[in-house]
């Protein structure tokens, strides 16, 4: 097993106030939050690349991260590395009791509603005060993740629709009063409300057919650029490249990398 230590005494000497580097030392919570982040997407990145050596070198820049904000706590006299590790073990032994305990889980599903009523038991714990079943979605996930979460916290307490006729017509509902507010030339804040509402009904629709939205949304993104670079390839070799190429030509091209391509 690795030991730790020599990566808690290098922080420490990135932010020493004399020796120290001076980005580092000037970093807070705040700043560094975002690289936190990138580098989190980044290992998802290396998994949907299954290359497990990215994956490794990402891993270890996300631990960094987190040594990077426990030895701010530390100075800020908070909290400390040993304390992240302390709070972490306690968490997963909780969650955890029927593998620590007594409790019996009959499948994956089954621990994943247990896991939940955990979470929901400690957040009432911690802010008695807390009611509503929404705390805690954390602001800083991504906006459609986020909307699933809260699409699911919401159905826990029966505020869903039971099957996905509903949904769908919602969707199309949402996309209606799109149209009406483009067709006038709306102003741009109601524009994009309507459009929020869309894609929040979107990611509802994709609940309700048991597809992880920010997943198909990848998957998508993904698509389109194998596509695009197809339709890049078809136009090589003209001097003007895409620029010079008519919709209907660019359109053409578009269909056959579809066909193509999966």
């Amino acid at each position: 097993m690795a030991d730790i230590r020599p990566l808690l005494e290098l922080m420490a000497l990135l932010r020493h106030p004399e020796r120290g580097c001076p980005w580092d030392r000037e970093q807070t919570f705040a700043s560094i939050a975002p690289y936190t982040l990138e580098e989190a997407y980044e290992v998802a990145d290396a998994v949907a690349r299954d290359d497990p050596e990215a994956l490794r070198d990402e891993l270890g820049d996300l631990l960094f991260q987190v040594v990077f904000h426990a030895r701010m706590a530390e100075e800020a006299g908070r909290f400390d590395f040993a304390d992240v590790i302390a709070g972490l073990l306690d968490k997963m032994v909780r969650r955890h009791p029927h593998v620590f305990g007594d409790a019996t889980v009959a499948d994956a599903a089954a621990q994943t509603r247990a896991w939940e009523q955990h979470k929901a038991a400690e957040r009432q714990a911690r802010d008695p005060a807390a009611a509503s079943a929404l705390d805690g979605v954390a602001l800083g996930l991504p906006a459609l993740l986020r909307a699933e979460k809260l699409q699911r916290r919401a159905a826990r307490v029966g505020f869903d629709w039971p099957e996905i006729g509903p949904v769908l017509a919602k969707v199309d509902e949402e996309l209606a009063e799109v149209r009406a507010e483009l067709d006038p030339g709306g102003p741009d804040e109601r524009v994009a409300a309507e459009i929020g509402d869309l894609l929040f009904a979107v990611v509802n629709l994709a609940r309700h057919a048991g597809v992880d939205a920010e997943a198909a949304l990848r998957g998508s993104n993904a698509r389109f650029v194998q596509r695009f670079h197809h339709v890049e390839a078809a136009f090589a070799e003209r001097p003007e490249g895409l620029r010079g190429a008519s919709l209907e030509q660019l359109d053409a091209a578009w269909e056959q990398a579809k066909r193509e391509t999966s």
